[in-house]
């Protein structure tokens, strides 16, 4: 055993490996947030454009769609999918109603009939 008392010089070697162990698990973990963020940056950048409408299908495959919406409404449900405008205007001349919050109608410039 060694009985021989850790000098100052000792102890406070022991402290810098101490630190240095520390902050280089502290860069790592800087390392790794950085990559994360580089990650959802590419994520965001990847994603392609919300649509400009949307057409909510009904509760099964059979059932005919429920209504039309603007791409952004907040009403949308989640069995919606992206359609282009000539879509939107082809669906509210079969009858599919407009979401009354969002008005893609509106802004369609339909008119019924």
């Amino acid at each position: 055993m060694n009985d021989r008392p850790s000098s100052r010089l000792d102890q406070l070697r022991f402290l810098e490996r101490v630190q240095l162990a520390d902050l280089e698990r502290t860069r790592r973990w800087i390392a790794e947030e950085e990559r994360k963020q580089q990650e959802r940056q590419r994520g965001e950048q990847a994603r392609p454009p919300a649509p400009d409408w949307l057409l909510e299908m009904g509760l099964n495959r059979d059932s005919p769609p429920n209504m039309v919406h603007e791409g952004h409404c907040h009403m949308a449900g989640k069995r919606s999918r992206g359609i282009g405008r000539t879509d939107a205007l082809r669906w509210l001349a079969e009858g599919v109603p407009a979401c009354t919050h969002c008005r893609p109608d509106s802004e369609l410039g339909y008119l019924d009939g």
